[in-house]
């Protein structure tokens, strides 16, 4: 299944074609300029040179649903159902969170995906893994930092996402420096992990609830996605 996958919902812009869970090519650009200035013109140089076929040969668009920046996220999400329209294939959203979080599927321990919602709050969502495969979820939620590393359960557990250097000394302190700082290069929303979240999850293509609305999370965390057993 070939997949274009896409995040503006951040600063930096996220762009990448899976082939199944192969990775086929991945543009990232973080600058001033507004993501509607950059976004159409970035999908346009993957194909076909860098991703090696036509965009007419896409399985399907996925995108960043949220949380995030309002104007990023209806940008981002504008443009996939644009694409999706034009190709006359499916496009559905994932998690923001999951673009944070499933570049971690190898780790042995918790992964707390934490982005920041300013005013002193992350969004944040914690992951469990085993050999790759998400087994476990917590429900999307906005919070303060201290209520994020309390979600986690352990003090051993990989923190990543643009919450962390924000909330970095909080961080290790409450965890008594035992938690694992993700390196800032591996913090920023990927598209390809975006699609990984999305193969991952059987009949998540098919799944009408999956299709590609914007989700702005409430103060109450309402607005959270799936758990897997």
């Amino acid at each position: 299944m070939k997949i274009l996958a896409l995040s503006t919902a951040e600063p930096g812009c996220s762009l990448a074609v899976m082939d199944d869970d192969h990775l086929v090519c991945e543009s990232f650009w973080h600058s001033r300029l507004t993501h509607s200035r950059r976004l159409l013109s970035m999908a346009g140089a993957l194909f076909p040179d860098q991703a090696g076929f036509e965009i007419s040969e896409v399985d399907a668009v996925v995108a960043a649903r949220g949380p995030g920046s309002f104007t990023g996220l209806r940008i981002g999400i504008s443009a996939a159902l644009g694409l999706a329209t034009a190709l006359s294939r499916p496009a559905v959203g994932v998690s923001t969170l999951d673009g944070i979080g499933f570049r971690f599927a190898m780790a042995d321990v918790p992964v707390c995906a934490m982005m920041d919602a300013r005013r002193g709050q992350v969004y944040c969502a914690v992951y469990r893994f085993d050999r790759g495969r998400l087994r476990d979820k917590t429900r999307d939620r906005v919070c303060a930092p201290e209520q994020a590393v309390a979600m986690v359960g352990q003090t051993d557990a990989v923190f990543a996402g643009s919450g962390v250097p924000v909330y970095e000394s909080l961080i290790v302190e409450i965890t008594r420096d035992q938690a694992r700082i993700a390196p800032p290069s591996m913090s920023p929303v990927s598209a390809a992990a975006l699609a990984l979240s999305a193969r991952h999850s059987p009949g998540f293509f098919e799944n009408p609830d999956n299709a590609l609305m914007p989700a702005y999370l409430r103060s109450d965390g309402a607005d959270g996605p799936r758990g897997f057993a």
